[in-house]
This record gives C-alpha cells, structure tokens and sequence, in this order.
C-alpha cells in the first residue's frame, strides 16, 4: 500500500465529535424542512378551487366507494324468484364528487329473457345504498343490450318486441337511449324512435 504525500485530512480520520456534529447538521435540515412544509386548507383557500378538485373523501384520504348494488332492494315484482345484476357501472352523474352506481337488474328468472329495469343508486355516508331513480322499468318490457356510463351520462341499447306475436327470445326492435341528471332530475337525452332489428 502506498502512502500519501499529502497530510491527513479532518475527515479520513473521524472521531465521535464528527457523527455529533453530522447527526445535529441533519436534524436541523429536517427540522427546517418540516417548518417550511405546507399549512393545512382552510375553506378561505379552497374557495376559489373549481369544482372537479372539490372532491369528498374518506377519512383515509380516498375517494368515497361507489354503491353496491349487492346491498340494495329493487322494486322488481320477481315472485320470489330473485334478482340479477345483469350489469352495472359507477359515476358521478349529477357532479357532487361522489360516484352512484347504475344497475341493470332483471327477475333470476332461469332461462328466456325477462325484462330489464335501468336503476340509479345512491349512498350517504353511513347509510345503506338506495334505488334513487328509474331509468327503464320492466313494465315497458325492455332488455339491455349495450351499457355505459361515462362522463355523467348513462347510455343503453333498449331491445323491445314489436307485437305478442314476436317470441319472446327474439326482440325485433332495438333503440339507442341516454340519460343526463339536469337540474333535479334525469332526463333522457336521446333515443325516442324505435327501429326494427
């Protein structure tokens, strides 16, 4: 090994005065750190914040889970039989920040086509879910083709029949429909004529 020309500098040879000396320069950078970290919002703050970051949250910090259809009791005359959730989606349909879930239910009826109903769920914080609006309801003898919700509007393919003639497994008539919550309630958008299939 060889030796250094050069004399031996403060720091090849440490002593516990160094670790002190580093360990206080450290806490001092944390400790500065923590004092120029931002303060809290107030309501004064956030005032002027618009409204897609006004978001509410869980006391974990996430935002609030959409409903769970699973939960919920539909307004379906079923005859015991049951329900199913054929499909369903979450969204922020009337822009409060916190998601509805949208649900396309049937009777469990086993076999054939039983007709659908569209439903809007909702849920406050601590309560149960709830059906808070129809959309499609079974007596107008529809099914779901197609579904989605996006960008606060809920969007479906309606299958109907166009007589008693038609059997029941084949609908012959196809429709495009959409819904937007408008004011204080849902509006459907588009979709009134019927075609055949």
């Amino acid at each position: 090994m060889q030796t250094s020309a050069l004399p031996d500098l403060a720091h090849t040879a440490t002593k516990p005065v160094h670790w002190l000396a580093t360990a206080a320069a450290m806490a001092g950078v944390v400790a500065a750190a923590g004092l120029l970290q931002p303060g809290t919002a107030t309501a004064t703050a956030t005032a002027t914040a618009t409204a897609p970051e006004q978001r509410p949250t869980t006391q974990q910090g996430a935002p609030p889970a959409a409903p769970d259809p699973a939960r919920v009791e539909f307004p379906l005359e079923c005859g015991g039989a049951g329900t199913t959730v054929a499909k369903q989606a979450p969204g922020d349909l009337d822009g409060d920040g916190r998601p509805e879930t949208v649900a396309v239910v049937h009777c469990d009826a086993g076999s054939g086509t039983p007709p659908s109903g569209i439903y809007v769920l909702t849920q406050g914080s601590g309560a149960a879910p709830r059906v808070v609006a129809t959309l499609v309801d079974p007596a107008d003898k529809k099914t779901v083709g197609d579904f989605a919700v996006r960008e606060g509007r809920v969007s479906a393919t309606l299958l109907g029949y166009s007589s008693l003639e038609v059997p029941r497994c084949c609908p012959d008539q196809e429709e495009q429909a959409s819904w937007r919550w408008k004011g204080n309630a849902f509006v459907r958008t588009s979709g009134d004529l019927a075609r055949a299939v």
